[in-house]
This record gives C-alpha cells, sequence and structure tokens, in this order.
C-alpha cells in the first residue's frame, strides 16, 4: 500500500490479527534508524495475534520502499519524523474511532515518544525498545564499528530491504549522530505523559545504556521499565516470546 503526501510516497502494510478481540485499537509500529517493514521479522504479526488487534506497519521516508531522503539532515530529524510524518501518516490510515499502541524501536521509540508527547490523546499504550532520549558517549562509540563494517561490506545486507538508498541511509544515520551539533542532544523535556507505556532496553546494547531507561520512566507515571539480560540492541528479535508476553501482560492487565 502507498500513502503521498507533498510528493512523498510512504510504503506501509496492514496487519489482520489471528482473531480480532478489538477493533477499537491498532499497532503502529515505528522501525528503527536503518530499519523497514521486513526487518521487523515476524515480530508485529505475533504480537497482533497475541493482542487481538489490528497492526500497521511503514517504511519511513528514506527507508524500504518509501520515497528517498528530499533533504539532508539535521538534530531535528526525529522531530521531523514525529511532528510532520508521523501525524500526516496517522490522520490519512487510522480512523478516528481507533485508538493507537505505538511500538517503537531504537529511532522509532524516540520517534514515538516524541508524538505522544504532543498527540496522546490518540494514544492507548507507548512500547519503545532501545529508545534514546540523549546522546549518551556510548551511542557514538558504538557506531563505529557499525561503521567499519560497513566499508567492509558486512552490512550489505541491508541492500535487500532498502536497495539504491542504503549508502544515503546508512551515512545519514552513522554521520548525524558523531556530527558536532548532535554531540549535546536532549529531548528530555520534550517527552512524557499519563499514557500507559512499558519502555524496555538490552542490559547489552551497544549503543545506549540504562540511563536511558531512567530518564524516561521519570517522565510517565503510568510506565515500567524493562531491562533484559542476555541482550542487545533489537529486545523484538533477541528475546522476542518473553517481549510479546510483557507487552500482552502490561497492557491487558
Amino acid at each position: 500500500m502507498r500513502f503521498l503526501r507533498e510528493n512523498i510516497e510512504l510504503n506501509f502494510d496492514k496487519i489482520a490479527p489471528a482473531e480480532l478481540k478489538n477493533e477499537y485499537l491498532v499497532a503502529l509500529f515505528i522501525h528503527e534508524a536503518l530499519g523497514s517493514i521486513g526487518q521487523w521479522k515476524s515480530f508485529p504479526q505475533k504480537l497482533c495475534n497475541e493482542l487481538g488487534i489490528e497492526g500497521i506497519v511503514y517504511d519511513r521516508q528514506g527507508h524500504g520502499k518509501s520515497s528517498e531522503f528530499a533533504h539532508e539532515r539535521d538534530e531535528y530529524y526525529l522531530h521531523k519524523y514525529a511532528l510532520e510524518e508521523l501525524p500526516a501518516f496517522v490522520d490519512s490510515v487510522v480512523p478516528d474511532s481507533k485508538k493507537i499502541l505505538l511500538i517503537g524501536h531504537s529511532d522509532g521509540g524516540t520517534i514515538s515518544l516524541l508524538f505522544d508527547h504532543i498527540f496522546s490523546s490518540k494514544i492507548a499504550g507507548i512500547v519503545t525498545m532501545a529508545a534514546h532520549v540523549i546522546n549518551e558517549p556510548e551511542t557514538i562509540a558504538g557506531i563505529q564499528p557499525a561503521v567499519d563494517a560497513y566499508k567492509l561490506g558486512k552490512l550489505d545486507g541491508l541492500k535487500k530491504y532498502h536497495g539504491d538508498k542504503t549508502e544515503a541511509l546508512f551515512y545519514a544515520w552513522a554521520d548525524i549522530w558523531r556530527d558536532q551539533q548532535f554531540i549535546d542532544w536532549d529531548i528530555t523535556e520534550e517527552i512524557g505523559s499519563n499514557t500507559r507505556g512499558l519502555f524496555i532496553q538490552g542490559k547489552e546494547d551497544q549503543y545506549g545504556t540504562s540511563k536511558q531507561l531512567a530518564l524516561i520512566e521519570s517522565h510517565f507515571p503510568n510506565g515500567k521499565t524493562l531491562l533484559l539480560n542476555d541482550c542487545g540492541h533489537h529486545p523484538h528479535i533477541e528475546k522476542r516470546e518473553q517481549v510479546i508476553n510483557e507487552i500482552s501482560q502490561f497492557f491487558m492487565e
């Protein structure tokens, strides 16, 4: 499916659960910095089956089968996704009768937090995995090994998902987080609401520490954090069944 706005096409898929249990709730999946629909793998379908709700997963601009970047990234790129692209997409594809369960990974988690802060009336709940609200030294240090691997061709698997956009996408991510204008990036005063939230991170995440979880939780009185042992940057892949169970238990209590 395609969503067209101002000459920008966004590719998206709708997910039907095995059994629909709640027709007034939809899960909206927001992918990571180098992510796309396909890179979620089976997680969206399995979570929607477990919760009995419909889902929507999409490629942000510059990713997957959506339009390529129209502008160079700056320190506000996550705000632009959260407060320009995402609201327009939601208004187009999510009926007013439905509330949203936001599921965001990495950059997608950060985008979800920014969106919720402004549009919380649309949100029934929020789940973030490996979200960032500050730029830590660990974040910057974690990027260099990825750059080295990319130069050696070890990340060529990304081309399966992003095609000709792969190199532009990779360096848009790697360069902005290491740029001087991003060193002191901090959105802790731009997040927070009474939304029910589950905030997850792997203990071995190479891009951030548990400080991210503590900062997020401090802005959500109805939030809960989960730090997973033996888990890196992709909890929904590395600990899929545990994450699905935790989400199900938290939001169905």
